[in-house]
């Protein structure tokens, strides 16, 4: 009975945003009460909890509710989520053509990565991933250029509540380490995975950043350390670097 109610509870509370989404200027308590055909305080609790989330805002003036700016929020990433995936492609290609290996595309979800799109190495061997696969941000080479660009508290917020769990004897699981690597990964402008995720594979990554110069994705060149060389890793994150800068200035209509 606890279960149906909190999803009837969901369910209110996005009628209430597809209610506001059609009235500009809002609606009050007792109108949206009718509207969903609950109480007041029922309409009331639903609104203080959007409210407090910053789903809705209230006009002081007409004390009507109305749809909040953390909306605004939300249809922003989705709208650059689909618009990276659609502009990285073609860079992608090329990325994973002039390095022989299999590049990512990936976005941060809390505090872990997930890939959105790969271009597969033409090679016999490679690496194994999947679209849609999530992994730790701390020890994946794209996962730690992303980190390494948030913002400070955020970073830190990161670091401090999150389990470095360890994968391989090379990850990083100590957390003023971690800090002191992402510092230098800041000031390179790209991450290298030194089998810190899987044994046998090594990685190339860069953040890919908006027009306020906030990492929004990031791009990555993978592959088995037979044919990763100190030499080509070097190559791969010279390569990973300018297509993360190119894709950049194209997401921003600088191209």
């Amino acid at each position: 009975m606890k279960e149906v109610g909190s999803v009837q509870s969901v369910d209110r509370a996005l009628l209430i945003l597809e209610k506001l989404k059609y009235t500009p200027k809002g609606l009050g308590v007792t109108e949206l009460s009718s509207e969903l055909r609950v109480s007041k305080s029922t309409a009331h609790r639903l609104l203080m909890s959007l409210y407090k989330q910053g789903f809705v805002r209230q006009d002081p003036e007409t004390q009507k509710y109305m749809l909040g700016f953390k909306l605004v929020e939300f249809g922003q990433t989705v709208s650059d989520n689909i618009d990276i995936r659609y502009i990285a492609s073609s860079y992608l290609r090329q990325l994973a053509e002039n390095t022989g290996e299999t590049a990512h595309l990936v976005i941060k979800e809390q505090a872990e990565i997930v890939y959105i799109d790969k271009i597969e190495s033409s090679a016999t061997i490679r690496m194994f991933s999947n679209i849609g696969k999530r992994a730790p941000m701390h020890c994946t080479g794209v996962g730690k250029a992303i980190l390494a660009f948030l913002p400070q508290q955020e970073i830190l917020r990161i670091v401090e509540e999150e389990v470095l769990e360890r994968f391989t004897p090379n990850t990083i699981v100590d957390k003023e380490n971690l800090l002191i690597h992402l510092d230098l990964i800041r000031k390179k402008g790209y991450s290298i995975d030194d089998e810190e995720h899987e044994l046998g594979i090594k990685c190339a990554a860069a953040p890919i950043l908006n027009y306020k110069g906030e990492v929004i994705a990031g791009i990555s060149v993978a592959g088995p350390i037979m044919r990763v060389s100190e030499e080509k890793l070097d190559d791969m994150a010279t390569e990973v670097l300018k297509t993360a800068k190119a894709i950049s200035l194209h997401l921003n209509g600088e191209i």
